[in-house]
């Protein structure tokens, strides 16, 4: 993988990174709700906004082009499927990415 590669998959990676947030948010916004005052209008919100980020985030997984089994299935996870994909899909950069001569040493 070329150096000038890594920002630009970065900024491929914007959308996953926004849906995970979200998705994030809404499950912690959700369970507030719940364990509180339990109203129907914030879940009748927050509900459909949470699906949609989730389904958001498998697809965007699915669609990166390094994404395999492991972050396709980690990404299937409610709440921080998202997240965890995304670590999964910079560690496999990581990994790809090729030793230079100072990192060597």
């Amino acid at each position: 993988m070329a150096v000038d590669s890594v920002p630009a998959q970065r900024l491929a990676r914007r959308p996953l990174r926004a849906s995970a947030t979200i998705e994030l948010v809404s499950l912690a916004v959700l369970l507030v709700n719940l364990a509180t005052v339990d109203v129907r209008e914030i879940a009748a919100l927050f509900g459909p906004v949470h699906g949609v980020a989730w389904l958001f985030g498998v697809l965007a997984t699915r669609r990166d082009p390094r994404a395999g089994t492991e972050a396709t299935l980690r990404a299937v996870i409610p709440g921080i499927g998202g997240l965890l994909a995304l670590r999964a899909l910079e560690r496999d950069d990581a990994r790809a990415a090729p030793v230079t001569g100072s990192e060597a040493r």
